[in-house]
């Protein structure tokens, strides 16, 4: 392997470990995320995308979000994603400005 593609390689390993990080952890809900880091699992699925269009592949955000989600986004947001509370949504304006 040359330095390009062990880069790659390891970089590729790291995206799937913080997808299995995630996975792991669907307590920690979108909006938390985006309070304190400024991404999410959606703001993922969005750099995937864009990723597949740089590299000329034919995929759609549904297909995006469920490489991430690990399922469809509707059976994950149903399972596991509770309405944002007032407070969640006081911190996340705060943040954004």
């Amino acid at each position: 392997m040359n330095q390009s593609s062990d880069t790659t390689a390891i970089e590729a390993a790291t995206f799937r470990r913080l997808l299995e990080h995630l996975n792991n952890n669907k307590d920690v809900q979108n909006i938390d995320l985006m309070i304190l880091a400024g991404f999410c699992r959606n703001c993922l699925s969005k750099w995937y995308l864009a990723a597949a269009e740089e590299q000329g592949l034919a995929i759609n955000d549904d297909q995006a979000r469920e490489a991430i989600y690990g399922m469809p986004y509707s059976e994950w947001k149903a399972h596991h994603q509770p309405p944002a509370t007032d407070e969640q949504l006081a911190a996340l304006a705060k943040r954004q400005k």
